[in-house]
């Protein structure tokens, strides 16, 4: 399944990012932590080289525990300030205060030395669509200043947004980069959400994800739908519409229905909580 999407006003929003970028010290560059080398898009990591670097690791609570701490170590041992996030419940938002700091140390020292005192860090929010920039920005504001969304798309264009004396936001639009050289970057991202539904073929989708948690995951088809994991992954697909009821007039398994229904669980977390890449 090989899945491509770069939409026209992407390619504007990295333009004005390559601007922005100059007036920011840092850039806060949020993953998505069930699959953090998918998420990562390669042209905010070349845009942002010299500038100082914080990655939050988002949805931490949709993804495997275990992996979770795997990725937090991977991405400290690279030198990076990473924290584990979850920002629909703030979980995680009482250490960010301490990293951008750490984040911006050099930033801070060089300030005192000039005597310039007390001027906020100024941090662009970057990330690919529907990885949860604005739900962070109104979490850890306290208040709805960015709109958010469940679907790619919802930021349209960028907001700079004071926060305290100390930090200034600008929140920027999700962005993709033009291809996915490997296949699998597409499908994970497809998986989750980052790529627009209206363009992907459900069913196909809906047997990855069977054929994932078979392999990564067994059980958990089985407790979620009672269905055999022990038949191939298509055939995984008619059982979950049998047993869920998804039956088209005539008695035919409705696989478009069924398909809908387990990509929704897998996202939503009612599979339980996965990890599609693994350190």
């Amino acid at each position: 399944m090989n899945v491509q999407w770069y939409p026209g006003h992407m390619t504007k929003a990295v333009r004005s990012m390559q601007e922005d970028i100059k007036l920011v010290d840092l850039i806060i560059e949020l993953l998505d932590a069930r699959l953090p080398m998918s998420s990562r898009n390669p042209d905010i990591n070349r845009l942002g080289q010299g500038k100082a670097r914080l990655i939050l690791l988002n949805k931490a609570d949709l993804a495997d525990p275990a992996e979770n701490d795997k990725w937090l170590k991977y991405f400290k041992a690279s030198g990076a300030e990473a924290v584990l996030l979850d920002s629909r419940s703030s979980s995680g938002m009482n250490d960010i205060r301490s990293a951008v700091r750490a984040a911006c140390r050099e930033k801070r020292e060089r300030d005192a030395r000039r005597g310039i005192k007390n001027r906020p860090v100024r941090a662009m929010v970057a990330g690919i669509p529907n990885v949860g920039k604005s739900t962070f920005i109104n979490s850890y504001a306290k208040k709805a200043v960015a709109r958010t969304g469940n679907k790619p798309g919802v930021t349209k264009g960028k907001q700079w947004i004071r926060l305290s004396n100390e930090l200034e936001l600008l929140d920027t639009p999700g962005i993709l980069w033009p291809k996915f050289e490997d296949e699998s970057v597409g499908l994970h991202l497809a998986m989750t959400g980052s790529i627009n539904d209206e363009i992907l073929p459900k069913e196909e989708l809906a047997v990855a994800i069977a054929s994932l948690m078979k392999s990564a995951y067994p059980g958990r088809m089985n407790e979620r739908y009672g269905a055999d994991e022990e038949c191939g992954d298509a055939q995984l697909l008619v059982a979950v519409a049998e047993r869920m009821g998804c039956i088209k007039k005539g008695g035919e398994p409705d696989t478009l229905r069924a398909a809908s229904l387990l990509i929704d669980d897998f996202r939503a977390g009612r599979l339980g909580r996965i990890s599609i890449e693994r350190v």
